[in-house]
Formats: structure tokens, sequence, C-alpha cells
């Protein structure tokens, strides 16, 4: 007996868009983003030992793109570059984690780095200058340059999380990006007054890692390229870039804290 039609049919819509999508568009897919591998790879230097072998992350990262490809649904509104670079990145991060790229010894100096710094910014009421953690570190510059050159790593934030690798391939997109209907008034109210107050302090910070942050995240420029612009090297311009992330990540595990605290009491 022949299957009915019913049968051969997806079982939803959005499978049978994806279905199409993928049969049709997949090869053309990679290979119009192909370019977006080296991108977002390189973009991730900085937060990146400089004994990695890059070959081997550029491939990962187009095992990333493969899957975007794969799991990629046009439904769900988002532009195939940004999901595919979501999944570049977490592919490349469960590289990482895989080569356990971040020793001890790293962990534990990035976290008495981060307490100084809460510390300061806690009693200055405003982002720490370099003078000021070297001072509460017992550190000269070139022993605080070396610091920060050491704990690079730790400032590696993979914002799009785990959900965009191979590694959690039963998870949509509609289930980790936000879906503001799906909020409550609170959290959304909450995470707007968070993005409020880190721009704030970020607007705090001193000029020089302000307009590195800026150039690097917002105008899409590239180490190399911020360090002619100041006129120093690509390794200064990675020093400052990691004190300020870190500053910024201190930042807002505190206001995380006291926003817990805050929930905790009215509870």
């Amino acid at each position: 007996m022949f299957a009915t039609a019913t049968t051969l049919q997806p079982s939803h819509p959005a499978q049978a868009l994806r279905a199409y999508h993928s049969g049709i568009n997949e090869d053309a897919l990679i290979e119009r983003h192909l370019p977006l591998v080296k991108t977002t790879v390189d973009r991730m230097r900085v937060f990146l030992p400089a004994v990695l072998d890059m070959d081997d992350l550029y491939s990962v990262g187009f095992n990333g793109l493969l899957s975007a490809a794969r799991k990629f649904d046009p439904a769900h509104g988002a532009s195939f570059p940004s999901f595919a670079t979501l999944h570049i990145r977490g592919a490349v991060h469960d590289e990482l984690r895989r080569m356990d790229w971040t020793p001890r010894t790293i962990r534990d100096k990035a976290k008495r780095f981060n307490e100084s710094l809460s510390r300061i910014e806690q009693t200055l009421g405003r982002p720490a200058t370099q003078t000021e953690v070297c001072n509460e570190l017992a550190l000269t510059a070139d022993e605080y340059e070396t610091l920060l050159d050491e704990i690079r790593p730790a400032s590696f934030v993979p914002l799009d999380g785990e959900a965009f690798s191979d590694e959690s391939d039963d998870v949509s997109l509609h289930e980790v990006i936000a879906d503001d209907n799906q909020k409550s008034g609170r959290d959304a109210l909450e995470k707007k007054e968070l993005v409020q107050l880190v721009i704030a302090q970020l607007q705090k910070l001193p000029e020089i890692p302000k307009k590195v942050l800026a150039m690097y995240y917002f105008e899409g420029m590239r180490l190399a390229e911020i360090a002619a612009v100041f006129g120093v090297t690509e390794g200064r311009i990675s020093q400052i870039h990691t004190q300020a992330v870190l500053g910024l990540r201190s930042f807002v595990r505190r206001q995380d804290s006291a926003c817990a605290a805050a929930q905790a009491r009215v509870e």
C-alpha cells in the first residue's frame, strides 16, 4: 500500500520550511558566508592565548557554519549572518572548553584581579585606573601589563552561550533568542535598567578605553587597526581592552548580586 500524502508531509509548517530551505539553499548559504568564519574567529583573537593554532580554530569555526546552515530557520526572523556568527563562536568556545584552555593558575590570577578591581570601583564609584590597580596589587607598570597579558583569556565572554553549539542539537533558535512577548514586565524592566547602568558605566571610562571599546564593538575595527589609530602596539590595545572588559563584567556581577538581594528581601 502506498503512503498517503498526509504521512509524507512534515508535521509542522516550520519543519516544512526548514526542510525546503535545507534542501535548496544550504550549500549556497555556506559558500556565500564562508568569509564569516575567518572574520568571526579573528575578532575572537583578543580573548585568546597567542599559542593557539588559528588554522585549527578556523576549521572548528567552519564546522559551526555548517551547523548553522543545517539548523537555520528563516521563519524565526533572524538573519543568517547573525545566526551563523553565534554558531561559529559557540563551536570555537566548545573546542576551547574541551582543550581546558584556561589553566587554573590563570583563573586564580583573574579572580584576584577582579576582586581588587571591584573593591576599587565600589570605593570610588567609577572605573579604576591602571595606577590605582597597580597600587592595590602592589605591582609595577611592567608587572601589571604582564598580568593583563596572562589573564586575557579569562576575559573571554561567550555571550551567545552554549545553545548555539553542536553540543545542543535539540535547542532551537526561538528557545534562545529573547521574545519580548514571553518576558514578564519585571524581567523586561530589569534588563532595561541594567543596560542603562552599563551604558552609564561605559561613559565613566577614561577616554582611551572608551574609544577602544567603541571602535572594537560598535565600529567593527580590528585590534591592529585600533592600534594604528592610537600609535601603539596591538598588544597594548589588547591590554586596555582586557581591563575595560573585566571592569564591566565586575560591574554587571555587582548589579546582578544587588538585584538578587533586593528580590530576596521582597520575597
